[in-house]
């Protein structure tokens, strides 16, 4: 029988990185909304705002953190003050267009940072996140539907969600003896503001109006619509939940049917 309280996160200690918007904002209010205690990070001094909204609307303790997750050094000393962790997201990232064609000193710096961000920066705080997990930890990585497809000019960002994936795949094998589960949501398109950033520079290279695009988006899907961050975030509910006891190394596509095999 299934039990009813399978998501039910009251006592557990949950970080969220890139939760000052998003699918991360998104993410860490459900967890607060199950009970969770929760620790928030990002770069932006916004992550603060987004503790006390959260925890005002739910009464669970939220703390934010502010960090670099490229920094090592910083990253490390942020996750020796938390302790004992349950759950850790590794969510934070960035989104941009990075065409080929762009041979700027800028676009080169854009496609490396995007690139650390995703892809170290989820190592270093995966990494940090480790110790403070004992047997029935969870660690779930946010990567793409682009991370087993590819769409034109994101290219920093469709390798760094391939790695991603990657990444889980290996750290799934590594820390399984020690009774920790790690997987992926793959998100498709969800409403964020990178989202919307993105979809602004996809029409200005096409020549096409936004609603062109978000139009061609949805009629890909096996459902229309675009989902919100708070539809998402019940993927990482469930991952993190007893109902995906058995589920390590896994990808789970959350995108209305975009991509399906």
């Amino acid at each position: 029988m299934t039990n009813p309280s399978a998501v039910d996160f009251s006592g557990q200690s949950v970080f969220v990185t890139g939760a000052s918007r998003g699918i991360g904002y998104g993410v860490a209010r459900a967890f607060a909304h199950h009970g969770a205690s929760l620790h928030i990070l990002a770069q932006s001094e916004e992550i603060h705002d987004a503790a006390r909204r959260i925890s005002d609307e739910t009464g669970q303790s939220v703390t934010g953190w502010t960090c670099d997750i490229t920094d090592s050094a910083k990253v490390e000393e942020v996750f020796a003050e938390v302790g004992p962790l349950d759950v850790f997201v590794a969510n934070a990232g960035l989104e941009a267009v990075t065409p080929i064609s762009d041979r700027s000193t800028e676009a080169e710096a854009q496609f490396r940072r995007v690139t650390e961000i995703n892809t170290v920066g989820t190592y270093l705080t995966t990494r940090a996140a480790v110790p403070q997990m004992g047997p029935g930890g969870r660690i779930i990585i946010t990567a793409s539907i682009w991370g087993s497809t590819a769409v034109p000019e994101l290219s920093a960002y469709v390798a760094s969600k391939h790695a991603n994936i990657g990444f889980m795949r290996s750290m799934a094998k590594e820390l399984g003896p020690r009774g920790i589960r790690v997987n992926a949501v793959c998100p498709g398109w969800v409403m964020t503001g990178p989202a919307l950033n993105t979809l602004r520079e996809m029409s200005r290279e096409r020549g096409v109006a936004e609603e062109v695009i978000t139009q061609e988006i949805s009629t890909e899907q096996s459902l229309p619509g675009v989902q919100s961050a708070d539809d998402v975030a019940l993927s990482y509910l469930y991952l993190a939940s007893p109902l995906a006891a058995n589920i390590t190394g896994q990808t789970l596509n959350a995108d209305r049917g975009a991509v399906q095999g």
